[in-house]
């Protein structure tokens, strides 16, 4: 199936279809990728001390942001096999095990991001939008439960890539792909929209739910101060710049690639594939940009000013009580 269809889709690719031209591929994502791993080394060494030097004042999220550093870091490492990759014209001399590795490395850092950007969101909304009813509730232990929780869905969403072929072997120029071979272009693509659909589009949803609420409530309320406002719209900003910057593109475009592959291979060929495939290499470099722009999370993500809005919460719930008291009492006083 290898040898056959590795020279069945050059044909097609060459004739019919017209020729991919790689080189774009083979200057960008070479810059791209060693730029994002001097930047994100950088940025997640100063971001984790940081969270170090403030851990307690990070609250019950810091479990969460050391290990959305984690991933990136783990993410970060895989940056110079890639950057050798590419700038040898797509020729992996690591064998199939090791590019499988990488690969796995890289989705382990794109849904763990996504996880625990998720569970900062639903941490930020319950502490703002209700901080009576969590105070104390929540634990350091609820959060590490969590993050196990996170890190076993995500290797279990990442799995079944690891089966599927990432390279050709026996042919003249080995292939280390980021999805699989053209061989299993079509079951791979039923699996990518399922991923894309349990960890993109859910905790997607979830996080515009939950910032949507606080972004509501921090406008409407006028007894927070501005400053806090400013830096809690300030973390929104920054999550929703990531999901539509980072994430969204490369999802659309995976998924419109594979289809792509699978329609020229059955010999219907469209002007519009190159576009597609330029496209989805722009949005394999956007979301790599993710490892160097999470940092930003841990300045925007301090627990210092969430505790005073809870104080403020607090503070005119205890004034609307002693009011009612107060009323009751001078209407009890007057019928006396």
């Amino acid at each position: 199936c290898h040898r056959a269809n590795s020279t069945f889709t050059e044909n097609i690719t060459n004739s019919s279809c017209g020729q991919v031209n790689k080189a774009f591929t083979h200057k960008f994502l070479p810059a791209v990728y060693m730029s994002v791993f001097i930047t994100g080394l950088v940025a997640n060494y100063l971001g984790l001390k940081f969270l170090f030097a403030n851990w307690k004042k990070f609250g019950n999220i810091n479990v969460f942001v050391l290990n959305l550093g984690v991933a990136d870091i783990l993410y970060l490492m895989t940056l110079p096999f890639l950057f050798a990759y590419y700038s040898a014209d797509s020729h992996w001399n690591f064998g199939q095990v090791f590019c499988k590795m990488i690969r796995f490395c890289f989705n382990l850092n794109l849904y763990g991001s996504i996880g625990f950007l998720t569970c900062i969101s639903v941490y930020r909304y319950l502490s703002i939008v209700h901080p009576l009813r969590v105070m104390g509730r929540i634990t350091g232990g609820h959060s590490v439960v969590i993050t196990a929780v996170v890190w076993v869905l995500v290797c279990i969403q990442s799995l079944p890539d690891v089966y599927f072929d990432k390279t050709v072997p026996n042919s003249s120029s080995e292939t280390c792909f980021d999805t699989t071979t053209d061989c299993f272009t079509n079951d791979y693509l039923n699996y990518s929209i399922a991923w894309t659909v349990c960890g993109f589009c859910i905790p997607l949803f979830i996080i515009l739910g939950c910032y949507g609420h606080v972004a509501v409530v921090l406008s409407t309320k006028t007894n927070i101060d501005q400053v806090m406002k400013q830096r809690c719209l300030k973390l929104v900003f920054l999550v929703t710049l990531l999901f539509s910057v980072c994430y969204t593109p490369y999802h659309i475009f995976r998924n419109l690639n594979l289809k792509t592959r699978i329609l020229k291979r059955e010999r219907m060929c469209q002007d519009w594939f190159t576009g597609i495939y330029i496209a989805h290499q722009v949005s394999r470099a956007l979301v790599c940009l993710n490892s160097a722009i999470n940092p930003l999370v841990y300045l925007h993500s301090n627990d210092d000013l969430l505790m005073q809005i809870t104080r403020l919460w607090k503070r005119a719930h205890q004034s609307v009580s002693n009011e009612s008291g107060g009323r009751i009492y001078r209407r009890t006083g007057s019928l006396e």
